[in-house]
């Protein structure tokens, strides 16, 4: 059975992902929670620059049409 988005985004609850941003941004943490529109809430949220740490942001909300993909880290 193959699995849908929705599906591989409820594993990833709880879980560390990175997320890159149509801007270039990389945004690395802990998804907490999500809705129907991929909006993504994220805890000890950090910026990377190249996979160096830029900032920490901590609780973060991603607006989901701003996102160009989500991996696990």
């Amino acid at each position: 059975m193959q699995e849908r988005p929705f599906d591989l985004l409820n594993k990833a609850i709880g879980q560390n992902v990175l997320i890159r941003l149509k801007n270039g941004l990389e945004i690395r943490g802990k998804v907490t929670s999500f809705d129907v529109h991929m909006n993504i809430v994220m805890d000890n949220a950090e910026e990377l620059d190249g996979g160096n740490l830029k900032a920490k942001l901590g609780t973060i909300l991603l607006r989901g049409g701003n996102i160009l993909f989500i991996s696990p880290v």
